[in-house]
């Protein structure tokens, strides 16, 4: 049996227009339909036809390469340079021009700003198909490494192990200048150990910038190379990330919104990103979920009341994952009676209300039972073993601590919750695996939010193309 070989040497011959290299089905051309039909002037995207200087590339045409090549993992601009000269898909999406990588990397930094609103757009064309509903999203956060290496991370010991160094260099090269014949004054060794001197007071110099950066940033830790990245803890040790956020909606786990939070943790960010979402909705949702990392009554509180928080506590989920940790006559035992202002334990004996303060919990009312009652009692022990009594700590928002509770434990709430891995973590494993953003390219929160709005984008447009089909899809933003 013969095997198939080929044959550089074979004449053939590529269509004679750039139109005929691609199929009509092919998903290039929803992402051409989709940029077309974006309004510009909602984007901020200049677009001046006799503006004077050098001839610019057209910028409906940077933003495809753009885009596209997020899509398939082509970030560097370098590759996306490549892929203009190599790939027959680019080129005809690119209408055949070929921009440097240099052109390429100085467009997508001065239009940061404007992929936000290109996402904007696109949550808005999806909610117009009714590919989007609104009516339920989740919320979550993911770490993606930034383009910084952990080497250049200072902390206040590393600072002052540093100037210790530079203090004990500097001290040895004036002793052995000291050393050196006044007469040998154009001697090697002495300008060797002038220019040694110079560098470590240079260094010196440096170390006090950093120092000063550290102590204005009200940090612990600060990454000279990206001052708005973060240090986490993985399997391969120290890194540094920054921590992306989005918003899906329910019916077809489409991203409404993305986000860089300028912080590690997802506390206190649930807030800012319902915000975000419900401004690009134009309309708030019924039901918003998230894991309990997002559990921040403070944060929550500032959340419209209509919607329908579902954040489980860390004590909901240990009841449910290891109810044998719960200790014996936990707070949900103890009724509280808001005419008297007091909590009942289960054997009707009174916890009142005391001036007593916690020092991190400003927020936290101390309800205390006597000692004496507490002692008497046969619970004694296993209830409280302090001899001064139980106490009950209240929080002055307790009402929403306990609706939270109650919504989490509804049906609703708990098919919802369900829903939240398969809806909200699908995105980060498709940016990840598919798309290859384990590693941010840009440095800053702001650029980083850019690259993060790209992803969210092509994200939404291959679930578009996989609900409705290249063609339907592109006769449907035609229509909108």
């Amino acid at each position: 049996m013969a095997y198939i070989k080929g044959n550089r040497n074979q004449i053939t011959l590529l269509p004679q227009v750039v139109e005929d290299y691609i199929a009509k089905d092919d998903p290039v051309r929803a992402y051409d339909v989709f940029i077309e039909t974006l309004d510009c002037d909602k984007l901020g995207l200049a677009i001046d036809e006799s503006q004077s200087g050098a001839n610019p590339y057209w910028p409906k045409a940077m933003l495809k390469l753009l885009i596209y090549g997020y899509a398939y993992g082509i970030r560097s601009s370098r590759k996306l340079e490549r892929a203009c000269y190599h790939n027959l898909s680019f080129i005809w999406l690119t209408e055949n021009i070929k921009p440097d990588y240099r052109t390429i990397a100085r467009f997508r930094i001065a239009n940061k700003d404007i992929l936000k609103n290109v996402l904007r757009q696109c949550a808005r064309m999806c909610l117009k198909l009714g590919l989007i509903e609104g009516n339920t999203l989740f919320v979550d956060g993911s770490k993606i490494k930034a383009n910084a290496s952990y080497q250049n991370t200072w902390s206040k010991e590393k600072i002052q192990k540093y100037e210790n160094q530079i203090a004990e260099n500097i001290e040895r090269i004036l002793n052995e200048c000291q050393t050196v014949d006044a007469q040998e004054e154009n001697d090697g060794s002495l300008v060797k150990l002038k220019k040694e001197l110079a560098n470590q007071e240079t260094l010196k110099a440096r170390i006090s910038e950093i120092a000063k950066e550290l102590n204005e940033s009200g940090k612990q830790k600060l990454n000279t190379t990206d001052t708005e990245s973060f240090v986490s803890k993985g399997d391969r040790g120290a890194k540094m990330y920054h921590n992306a956020q989005i918003a899906v909606d329910e019916k077809h786990g489409l991203i409404v919104n993305a986000d860089v939070a300028g912080q590690s943790i997802d506390a206190n960010q649930l807030s800012t990103q319902t915000e975000q979402a419900c401004d690009i909705l134009d309309k708030k949702p019924e039901n918003l979920c998230a894991d309990n990392g997002y559990y921040s009554i403070n944060d929550i509180e500032k959340i419209d009341a209509e919607i329908n928080v579902i954040v489980p506590s860390q004590k909901q989920l240990i009841k449910e994952r290891a109810p044998d940790k719960i200790k014996p006559f936990p707070k949900d035992m103890f009724k509280y009676d808001d005419k008297r202002d007091c909590y009942i334990c289960p054997e009707n004996k009174e916890l009142r209300r005391t001036d007593l303060t916690i020092p991190d919990r400003p927020n936290a009312i101390v309800y205390q039972a006597r000692g004496r009652e507490c002692k008497r009692c046969k619970d004694f022990g296993a209830c409280t073993a302090s001899a001064n009594g139980r106490k009950i700590i209240r929080q002055k928002n307790e009402t929403l601590l306990q609706r939270l509770a109650q919504i989490y434990k509804s049906d609703t709430g708990q098919r919802i919750y369900k829903l939240r891995k398969q809806k909200v973590e699908l995105p980060f494993a498709h940016f990840k695996h598919n798309m290859n953003m384990r590693q941010l390219l840009l440095r800053g929160i702001e650029k980083a939010r850019s690259e993060i709005a790209l992803c969210a984008i092509v994200y939404n447009l291959t679930r578009m193309i996989s609900l409705l089909g290249v063609n339907r899809l592109k006769e449907a933003m035609i229509g909108v």
